[in-house]
């Protein structure tokens, strides 16, 4: 992830791993061995700090892979470090099972340098031995009986075409996102109204090849996929497939013209996807420290990075017609954003919210500009400093500079009254947790296997979590239902254990513009969706309740409407 798309993308970042699972064989080892475990000696960083990550309203999980051997990590949970190291196929976070309750709380931000040269997979098994050797951690792999999604053959019989005989021909995807082993999918927009629809092509692939990148072209928080798909069609020759379905939030724009993924499957290529318990391989953590191991002394000075200054910048306004928003790609020595706010650039830089923004003017998230700022040279090589090297925290203080220089920004941090939640108790009615299962949240079904989100496609989220106290669930939606809260959760429930549940609710924004008020409990929108107030009240048994208390603030103390001459 670049540190110019937290700054210059609309969406919250989101860490990405590559979706792609991969079997291991039946009876595969289960002893424990350690982290950097392997037949060779593991590759080493040269250098690597590790700390605890500051608290944060908002956590976003960083990694970069950056050029010159860098390697960054913020914000990152031990859950999120492992998956990061094995993902070749633990992007299924249920995957990895035991270890302590903190694996998905505990935060940490790493500072490394590898061997010039190395690759992102090198610095994956080094990032396996610092795990090992700074936290010891120790896992070992196995097999076992997990939900996941199982694609078989339907009833009326597959409707696949053999895959073309020149096979270096038909390899190329089509342009947009895409994955590897000859498929690839484009979201299209329709050319008379509607609701987009995704679009993907297959060309050479064998049916184990299309359930693995099914994982990538249909996950995610708002799809239909949340666990491995396991091919069970038997069908053995390779195919060139075309599929069309529409996204799980564009189903109720769509109206009767959408059409779901399993039916799309079915319809259009004759094949079945159901969810239902599949062997798949598993990472078991068997022991890992809370604590790491000190850094060197003096390392913190060595791994700072040098400081990064502005050699000249422009803003200019935002021409009506220009439909380019957020960054747009330049030469490495250039920073360009399109059609921002000055408010988007001060809630990125200091990572937080628009409503923990004070005393801003209205015109501060209305007036729109068009950025270009040019990097100046490394002042003691003379070399072009490159965009894709900054860390988040180089471009948060070259945005912090531009403000104060360009607008006059002046800020101050004040806890100020403001309206914020607290979780209290109405009629629980939650499953008392088993104490030996991990502390966590994740997206998707819970064991059982039911999906509301198949009869209520309203239902964009669905929120699964085990062994967890109240207080945990308030901290865990600052990140998981960040649409909704924006600042800490208090826990008034009174309730001191720990439980089992599962909340399906509707994004923030299906719920704009509907009619009644959504925080009473009573479920009012028209479009079927449910929001996050609804959902706890109803499901758990829970309220979360608005109050004013003291909340930090970001206050705009003094800022121009029009930056200085160019």
């Amino acid at each position: 992830m670049t540190s110019q798309s937290r700054f210059l993308s609309i969406a919250f970042l989101v860490f990405l791993i590559p979706a792609a699972t991969r079997l291991f064989a039946q009876g595969a080892p289960a002893n424990p061995v350690p982290a950097s475990s392997s037949s060779a000696t593991p590759p080493h960083f040269e250098l690597a700090a590790v700390h605890p990550s500051p608290f944060t309203n908002h956590p976003s999980t960083n990694f970069e892979y950056g050029l010159n051997g860098r390697f960054i990590v913020h914000q990152a949970t031990m859950l999120e470090l492992i998956r990061s190291a094995w993902n070749d196929w633990t992007s299924d976070r249920n995957r990895i099972l035991r270890g302590p309750a903190w694996l998905d709380f505990d935060r940490f931000d790493i500072d490394a340098r590898a061997p010039r040269g190395a690759s992102v997979e090198d610095k994956r098994l080094m990032l396996r031995a610092l795990l090992s050797e700074r936290f010891g951690l120790v896992v070992h792999t196995d097999t076992k009986l997990m939900p996941a999604y199982v694609l078989t053959v339907a009833k009326g019989g597959p409707k696949l075409k053999p895959a073309a005989k020149s096979p270096e021909a038909s390899t190329k995807p089509p342009d947009g996102d895409q994955t590897n082993s000859g498929c690839g999918w484009e979201r299209q927009a329709p050319s008379t109204g509607g609701a987009p629809m995704n679009f993907a092509t297959c060309k050479n692939v064998s049916m184990a090849e299309f359930a693995t990148q099914l994982s990538g072209m249909a996950g995610g928080t708002n799809n239909y996929i949340t666990a491995a798909v396991v091919n069970q069609t038997g069908l053995t020759g390779s195919y060139d497939l075309q599929l069309k379905w529409t996204p799980r939030a564009q189903l109720i724009r769509a109206g009767d013209d959408g059409i779901v993924l399993y039916d799309a499957l079915d319809q259009q290529l004759g094949l079945k996807l159901e969810a239902k318990p599949a062997p798949l391989p598993v990472l078991y953590v068997d022991s890992v420290n809370e604590t790491p191991t000190p850094n060197a002394p003096g390392l913190d000075k060595v791994l700072a990075p040098k400081p990064v200054e502005i050699e000249v910048a422009t803003f200019k306004p935002s021409a009506p017609d220009n439909r380019s928003r957020g960054y747009v790609p330049t030469p490495d020595d250039e920073l360009m954003l399109s059609q921002v706010t000055i408010q988007s650039l001060i809630t990125d830089a200091w990572n937080i919210s628009d409503d923990m923004v004070a005393d801003a003017p209205k015109w501060l998230n209305q007036d729109r500009w068009d950025i270009v700022a040019k990097l100046a040279h490394d002042p003691s090589t003379g070399a072009v400093n490159s965009v894709r090297e900054l860390s988040d925290e180089q471009t948060s203080e070259i945005i912090k500079k531009l403000l104060a220089e360009r607008f006059g920004l002046k800020v101050h941090l004040e806890e100020r009254p403001a309206e914020a939640y607290t979780l209290v108790a109405a009629n629980p009615h939650m499953q008392k947790a088993d104490p030996d299962n991990r502390t966590g949240c994740h997206e998707g079904p819970g064991a059982d296997g039911k999906d509301p989100r198949l009869t209520n496609s309203a239902l964009s989220r669905l929120m699964t979590c085990q062994n967890m106290t109240m207080a945990q669930f308030g901290d865990m939606l600052r990140i998981n239902a960040s649409g909704y809260i924006h600042s800490p959760v208090l826990d008034q429930t009174g309730l001191t254990g720990a439980y089992d549940f599962t909340i399906g609710f509707s994004g923030a924004g299906m719920l704009r513009n509907q009619p009644g008020d959504s925080s009473t409990g009573e479920a009012v929108a028209p479009n079927g969706a449910v929001s996050l107030f609804d959902a706890v009240q109803k499901q758990m048994g829970v309220k979360l309740v608005q109050q004013k208390r003291p909340v930090q603030m970001l206050v705009i103390d003094h800022i121009n409407q029009h930056p200085t001459d160019n």
